[in-house]
């Protein structure tokens, strides 16, 4: 498994509400997405910098999705570039399913 983190500094803060309204209009994009276990939407306490931790089966269903159509997209909305970061996830403890999970 991969995790994902995306990031990117927004031109000027925003609040927590201005981030729940624009991330509730593209969460649901992400639905269906193949290889996509779990995206959770990330504000700094600033409000100055944005993004997102990916929970993926595998590197090249991540790289499907942040394409150049994608980053267009999110400088677009955002006024900004994003940069992306990943991170091999061999366990994961999720206390909601009362599981912990392993890619192998």
């Amino acid at each position: 498994m991969i995790t994902a983190l995306t990031t990117f500094t927004l031109p000027k803060p925003i609040t927590r509400e201005e981030a729940r309204r624009i991330f509730l209009s593209t969460a649901p994009k992400y639905q269906g997405v193949p290889g996509l276990l779990r995206k959770t939407y990330l504000l700094s306490e600033d409000g100055l910098t944005a993004g997102g931790v990916y929970f993926w089966n595998s590197k090249a269903e991540a790289e499907a999705v942040y394409t150049p159509a994608w980053r267009s997209f999110v400088k677009e909305k955002y006024g900004t570039e994003p940069s992306i970061t990943y991170f091999e996830s061999p366990v994961v403890v999720d206390n909601v399913a009362q599981q912990i999970f392993s890619d192998e």
